[in-house]
């Protein structure tokens, strides 16, 4: 049964913001209650947050799909919808958020390190606060926007100070298992690791974690034997540690042959060729191994390397180890560049960024994309004529009809709002802003009804009847 994942595909969505209320306050001897229609709730986010206790991605192997809760409508009594409830997902630290095509999103390192993987619809305002001193009795709310939908890849990184690389079964877990109080498995047969595993090392006053990677044979970093899915284990190491056997019984390997190999991997796999090595000849207590590690020492160290005699049996030679890989680790939290507080980046608005554009495409249609041309035509209703009307009345406010003319349209000329996928879609009519005067009933617009409104109406009998009277004043009778 598998019980450490560390590479899974997340399909998250956050909740749709609730709908906007359009009601109007009705009470005895109050005729002109008011519009009272409350606001729609938020909708929930989904978060990544890096929990120390968690130190697998299993959990999000089994079930890959997490929605957060949706924001609940407005209702009538100026009373607003309740926000949907976040998704708060624990992540190990070191976890690395990919989209599918393996850019990098986020690099959550730290306990409490949080990204919003998914971001929550805002909730559609309710008549009360669409009401204006031209509107003052809305027949219409503002729909609550969906929430976003996102396909992600979380990538487990350990994050350790020291990295133990080498063959299988050259006594990594049994060098960490004497070092720390970390409990590897350990067996006599190769690839006993099949995940990494963290110990932490106490020496003077310098406190390290130390990482046992699964064993690495040729061609690892092109996905032979596990070598492809660990090695990102290393990525975030300080320093690496060549842990190399010398009483192997394959006689066409040999502690310098290894090393050669393993390092031809790591060139491989890339990105690692600044980190400090140290080279470990373990297992001296068996026989031979003890004449071996002094046979091929002098070699090493002609290379520039650091090697170490040990025995993690016997526990010969591990406190020596263990403060050189202090030392090593000291120096490399020193040469870090420090942290600086996040500084907040004020980029305004161009003076002459309008917030969207107007493209005409190549079948003649003009098609208007921005921010909020396209979250209001989300926020509509198109199923009620007022609230049209209102969208009508943004976009021209906004300059999209002024633009649309520049760009030589048309009455009848088709316009999209928003991507191919969900755009809207309409035959374009020029139109004037509307007051107080151009409104019916509530629910309805007389400009998408080919009927003049009723004040126009009332001047047009009010004429008729001025002119009937001065005909009837210049009756002559017989």
């Amino acid at each position: 049964m598998t019980t450490f994942v560390d590479r899974v595909e997340l399909h998250v969505a956050a909740g749709n913001g609730g709908h906007g209320c359009a009601s109007v306050h009705r009470e005895k001897f109050k005729p002109l209650g008011g519009p009272d229609g409350g606001n729609g709730g938020r909708g929930g986010d989904v978060i990544l947050t890096v929990d120390q206790s968690i130190t697998t991605l299993l959990d999000y192997h089994h079930s890959p799909h997490r929605k957060a809760t949706n924001g609940k409508p407005g209702e009538g009594g100026n009373r607003s919808g309740k926000d949907g409830q976040d998704l708060v997902l624990p992540v190990p630290d070191g976890t690395v958020v990919l989209d599918k095509a393996g850019n990098v999103l986020a690099d959550l390192v730290g306990h409490g390190t949080s990204y919003v993987a998914a971001q929550g619809g805002r909730g559609g305002l309710g008549n009360a606060a669409l009401a204006s001193a031209r509107r003052k009795a809305p027949g219409f709310a503002l729909l609550g926007e969906p929430g976003d939908l996102q396909d992600v890849v979380l990538e487990l990184k350990t994050v350790a100070d020291v990295a133990l690389v080498g063959y299988p079964s050259a006594g990594k877990s049994s060098l960490i298992s004497v070092l720390s109080a970390a409990k590897p498995k350990i067996a006599d047969y190769p690839f006993t690791t099949l995940v990494p595993n963290l110990g932490v090392v106490t020496a003077g006053s310098t406190v390290y974690t130390i990482a046992d990677v699964p064993g690495l044979i040729p061609g690892a970093s092109q996905g032979r034997g596990l070598g492809l899915e660990f090695l990102r284990h290393v990525e975030r190491c300080s320093v690496l540690v060549h842990v190399l056997d010398t009483a192997t019984l394959e006689s066409d390997r040999d502690p310098v042959s290894d090393l050669d190999v393993i390092e031809a991997e790591l060139r491989e796999y890339g990105g690692l060729d600044n980190r400090p090595r140290i080279v470990v000849l373990n297992k001296i207590d068996v026989p031979d191994g003890q004449d071996l590690a002094e046979m091929v020492r002098p070699d090493l160290e002609a290379r520039g390397y650091r090697v170490f005699e040990v025995s993690a049996v016997a526990r010969t030679g591990l406190k020596e180890l263990s403060f050189a890989l202090a030392e090593l680790v000291a120096q490399a939290r020193a040469a870090r560049p420090k942290e600086e507080s996040t500084r907040i980046v004020i980029r305004p608005k161009a003076v002459d960024d309008a917030g969207f554009t107007v493209v005409r495409e190549d079948d003649g249609l003009f098609r208007v994309r921005g921010e909020k041309p396209e979250r209001w035509v989300r926020q509509t209703d198109f199923n009620n004529d007022e609230a049209v009307g209102y969208l009508a009345d943004r976009l021209n406010r906004l300059g999209v009809e002024e633009e649309l003319v520049k760009a030589g349209a048309r009455a009848g000329d088709g316009v999209a709002i928003g991507p191919e996928e969900n755009a809207v879609v309409f035959d374009w009519e020029p139109t004037l802003m509307a007051g107080a005067e151009m409104l019916g009933r509530r629910g309805e617009d007389h400009r998408l009804e080919g009927q003049r409104p009723a004040v126009q109406r009332r001047r047009d009998r009010e004429a008729e009847r001025d002119e009937l009277e001065r005909e009837f004043d210049d009756f002559e009778p017989f």
